[in-house]
């Protein structure tokens, strides 16, 4: 039995499947990953993309901030990918329990599934950072400059930026779903980005999972390690639906 069917059997058997997800599974969708040779992390910018996206340099700089942000991170064009697809017929199929995602591209909810916990955000949401209304995130992204809202207030994306912290609702069902899982599928992630990497180690189920191009601090301990792309191993999969029960 090769991997792939190998996961296609794991995926099968599973009772609480659980999926964790980095910008890996959104680059076949178009959007760009961060730390991978291709990613923006390798790109040259005026200032470092982790410098931009914190929350001392949205303070400071917004209206860079948002030139940066809407031409490197705005997901409204882009179309949910394989991944994507699968998971949420996995989920309708009642296979798939939930699933957390690093990304905040949305793509997830726009390929139709429901359970999606996102630990840093979406670009979806934005809000007013002196009287909380809300803005469409197209409303957004076609403002020229920093967008403000009708108060004046600037617009704010709910997205989490480095230097700030993850909302703890968010980190208590992330854990939850992991803890509870007896399968869970890594995908797309380095697991380099903490605190969000830690979550893996409250996994005590019976197949951990990964899947990424290039090697993380977990493959050691999963049962199960495909080096390739994200792309080609959920087409398997989608192939070979008729294959579940």
């Amino acid at each position: 039995m090769n991997e792939l069917e190998l996961l296609n059997q794991y995926i099968n058997e599973a009772k609480h499947l659980v999926f964790f997800g980095g910008a890996g599974v959104s680059t076949a969708s178009g959007l760009k990953d961060f730390r991978s040779e291709n990613g923006l992390y390798h790109e040259k910018f005026l200032y470092s993309p982790e410098e931009v996206l914190s929350h001392s340099f949205f303070m400071k700089n917004t209206e860079y901030f948002y030139s940066f942000y809407e031409k490197n991170l705005n997901s409204l064009s882009a179309s949910p990918n394989i991944c994507h697809k699968y998971l949420s017929w996995l989920e309708q199929k009642g296979k798939l329990k939930a699933i957390i995602t690093q990304n905040i591209d949305g793509l997830h909810q726009k390929a139709g599934s429901k359970n999606v916990i996102e630990l840093h955000g979406t670009i979806m949401n934005n809000y007013c950072m002196n009287c909380n209304s809300k803005m469409e995130a197209s409303e957004v992204f076609s403002t020229n400059g920093v967008p403000h809202c009708k108060c004046g207030g600037i617009i704010k994306p709910a997205v989490t930026l480095y230097e700030e912290a993850l909302d703890d609702k968010v980190i208590s069902r992330a854990i939850q779903e992991i803890d509870a899982a007896d399968v869970l599928i890594i995908a797309g992630t380095s697991l380099v980005v903490y605190p969000a990497s830690a979550f893996v180690r409250y996994f005590h189920g019976k197949h951990l999972i990964i899947i990424n191009r290039d090697t993380t601090f977990m493959d050691s301990l999963s049962d199960l390690v495909i080096h390739d792309d994200i792309k080609d191993v959920f087409q398997y999969l989608d192939k070979n639906r008729n294959t579940l029960s």
